[in-house]
């Protein structure tokens, strides 16, 4: 890929990101016209001529609104000429309902996935880049001729879990023992120690700390969540750091999401003195409450790094 002659798109969530992109890698920012009818119904038009260039798209499904989003520009941008197709997806949605607990329940992250699948082929190939996916096996809905890869933003993360540790003597601590490998990962590369709670299911609503992997008696805990929603799982964890004798606790997460309320009700809490997240989602950079209490650092370099390696 020719970086120079490439032509960047991105929806309207990912302008500011988009910015960093094309500055970085000297892309071109792609025209777009878009526009709603009164009924609801989408009109889109791509303004660059883009045949017999490479084409990236830049868009997280953030929702079912900006999935069509993607998979529209996507068709159309195949259609118009383009010679490859390259979907960079910096938050990718539906962790919710990525596996089947229940008999009959939809694995909607699997449906998504068909739905990108089916997105005509370019000559030179469709890929997706997807930054840290809840879970890798996500990776593998993907079907056809469509090649996902999976990035990592932990050179992010550490610079972030680094500096929220302050130098002090500190663990890297998580909200559950599901993401004891990744954790104790991050902890290798810094140097410090990984916490990891173990948990007890009482009911339905409600869950019990049982033990502490290590102790973290009055050390600084700094816990690493992929995403944070309504922070439920994050609160959880911070009291249980707490109760066993941290001196405070801090947290970094790829995904700020922070629907409505939830990043007040995470600062009003008092158990969290700050937190880092990335603008993989625009939810971080919009969530009300957030002065002095959330740092949102950019996810540039990870995506900047990956869309090199196309041109090497």
């Amino acid at each position: 890929m020719d970086l120079a002659r490439a032509l960047l798109f991105h929806t309207r969530e990912y302008a500011g990101l988009a910015a960093e992109l094309t500055a970085a890698t000297g892309c071109v920012r792609g025209e777009l016209e878009q526009r709603l009818f009164p009924d609801g119904e989408r009109y889109l038009r791509v303004l660059s001529p883009v045949r017999d260039r490479d084409a990236i798209i830049l868009c997280g499904t953030t929702s079912d609104a900006a999935t069509l989003d993607l998979f529209d520009l996507a068709c159309g941008l195949v259609k118009e000429g383009a010679r490859s197709l390259t979907m960079v997806v910096p938050f990718l949605g539906y962790s919710t309902m990525e596996r089947q607990v229940k008999s009959g329940e939809v694995v909607v992250a699997k449906t998504r996935a068909r739905l990108l699948s089916a997105i005509p082929s370019a000559p030179n190939g469709n890929r997706i880049a997807l930054l840290d996916l809840h879970a890798d096996g996500v990776a593998y809905y993907f079907e056809g001729g469509l090649v996902p890869i999976h990035l990592y933003a932990k050179t992010v993360v550490l610079k972030a879990i680094a500096q929220l540790g302050g130098g002090e003597t500190f663990a890297v601590g998580s909200v559950d023992a599901g993401r004891a490998k990744w954790v104790e990962s991050l902890a290798n590369d810094l140097g410090v120690a990984a916490s990891f709670i173990l948990k007890r299911r009482k009911s339905a609503r409600e869950t019990e700390v049982v033990a502490l992997s290590h102790a973290v008696g009055g050390a600084r805990v700094v816990i690493y969540d992929d995403m944070v929603r309504t922070g439920g799982s994050l609160l959880g964890a911070a009291r249980a750091y707490l109760d066993a004798g941290a001196k405070d606790v801090a947290a970094v997460c790829t995904h700020g999401v922070f629907p409505e309320d939830s990043l007040k009700r995470l600062k009003d809490s008092g158990l969290i003195t700050r937190i880092i997240s990335t603008n993989s989602h625009p939810g971080a950079a919009a969530a009300p409450g957030a002065a002095g209490f959330l740092d949102v650092w950019s996810c540039a370099p990870v995506l900047v790094d990956f869309l090199r390696t196309l041109s090497a």
